[in-house]
């Protein structure tokens, strides 16, 4: 049912006043704001005076036609959504009023059900075709780099804001690619104290366990082998600003001590010196792990995960945010576009309802590579399904999956791919890109 403070409105048109009147019937106890007329030029004065969100008109009427009607809606009313009514057996109407420009059409006699099926889906579509270039780079863009107006952001932009107003330790969580890095980023260049120094990012599974001390404490001349001069390490790089510790469950062990000692005592000592330093750091961290699951397990020190757990900050996965979804994918079409030299590409329906059903392992870094190799390997100027891979084309409804644990999705997953290839494990592993045993293992 629509929220009650934004009712859309809808506008009905009929020359029947009983059809009019059971469909106005059934709207208004759907929670809708329902106008009806009886002729095309009623309909157009009500359209020039109110504001209408969808018309639902009946195809044959006298004097003038729902044809001409959605003629005028077209050319004079483009953010009015289009229903065509015809009766059984008038394909042919229904076909000329959608190359007219109708979104969708419903055939006499129909359901209460069908009714507001269709009239639900089109609103729907109507709200998507809105989203236009100025709409997605909101106040949110301008003040954190980051674009997305769901419920579940609005909840990270809320504690980012809170974030920038202390030197508090951060520990920011989420899968990986939903933007970890950009939501440290914020938080450091909004600190009105530590945005004009640097912002260091250090990526922890990407340096080697035998270097990990020497790169963040650093080293003096002839601590070990290769040692030929004095370092600087990251922390002392990083002096009055920030440093970003990305993937911090994968710190080695026995360095987790540590760096819990520099967190607690603000000061470094280098490899091979025995003087400390003190040092004015701001530190964020980042892990797509559980690390409460790793503190069990005797991988994590519980000491050192209870000192970067200050401020917690959890990205949702980009499968929970909504619509933020469409407006992500046009932001990187117009993106890539530009880089091109292409003009903006639209997108059909097939492909707004595949990116709005797909699971998103990848998250936001994937569906950025997928629009930017449509936009490369794409020859039309629209952006469509049918270039998508295969495995977006066999997928469950999110808002099914939102209470499942990641395990039981992918089992959920692959026996729905199974199902939806008719049972053709061929098919099934050409999709899911595993092997025959690992198939066999999850059905199981």
């Amino acid at each position: 049912m629509p929220d009650p403070v934004e009712k859309e409105a809808i506008l009905i048109v009929d020359d029947n006043i009983i059809t009019c009147e059971v469909i106005q019937r059934n709207l208004k106890m759907s929670g809708y704001q329902v106008f009806a007329t009886h002729s095309v030029p009623d309909a157009i004065q009500v359209l020039k005076h109110r504001k209408v969100d969808l018309l639902i008109t009946d195809y044959k009427m006298p004097k003038h036609t729902g044809l001409e009607l959605i003629r005028y809606v077209c050319d004079h009313l483009k953010d009015i959504g289009v229903i065509m009514l015809t009766g059984y057996g008038s394909i042919n109407s229904a076909v000329a009023a959608m190359k007219e420009g109708a979104d969708e059409y419903i055939t006499k006699p129909f359901t209460d059900q069908e009714l507001l099926d269709t009239v639900q889906r089109t609103l729907q579509k109507q709200k998507e075709k809105k989203i236009d270039p100025a709409a997605i780079y909101t106040d949110t863009w301008s003040r954190f780099g980051i674009i997305g107006q769901s419920k579940s952001m609005l909840k990270v932009y809320s504690k980012i804001e809170k974030a920038c107003k202390s030197d508090a330790i951060v520990l920011i969580t989420g899968e990986n690619g939903t933007g970890k890095e950009l939501v440290a980023r914020a938080i450091h260049y909004h600190h009105k104290a530590r945005s004009v120094y640097p912002f260091i990012p250090i990526n922890c599974p990407g340096i080697p366990a035998t270097l990990f001390e020497s790169e963040l404490f650093g080293h003096v001349k002839g601590a070990f082998t290769g040692a030929v001069q004095h370092r600087k390490g990251f922390f002392q790089a990083a002096e009055k600003g920030c440093l970003f510790l990305d993937e911090i469950s994968e710190l080695p062990f026995e360095l987790q001590a540590k760096l819990l000692r520099v967190l607690q005592e603000k000061e470094v000592a280098r490899v091979g010196e025995t003087k400390l330093k003190k040092i004015d750091v701001r530190v964020i961290a980042a892990t797509n792990k559980n690390l409460e699951d790793l503190v069990k397990k005797g991988l994590f020190r519980q000491d050192l995960f209870f000192r970067l757990n200050v401020i917690n900050i959890e990205i949702p996965p980009l499968r929970g945010r909504g619509d933020d979804i469409l407006l992500l994918a046009r932001h990187f079409a117009l993106k890539y576009a530009k880089e091109l030299g292409k003009e903006e590409p639209a997108f059909t329906d097939k492909a707004v309802n595949a990116l709005k059903t797909y699971f998103w392992p990848g998250n936001v870094r994937e569906l950025e590579n997928l629009i930017h190799r449509n936009l490369i390997m794409n020859d039309t100027n629209f952006i469509d399904s049918v270039n998508f891979p295969d495995i977006m084309k066999f997928n469950v409804p999110c808002d099914q999956c939102l209470n499942l644990s990641l395990e039981d999705m992918s089992k959920k997953y692959v026996r729905d791919v199974v199902e939806q290839t008719g049972g053709n494990k061929a098919k099934a592993l050409e999709i899911l890109k595993i092997d025959r045993k690992t198939l066999l293992k999850k059905l199981k």
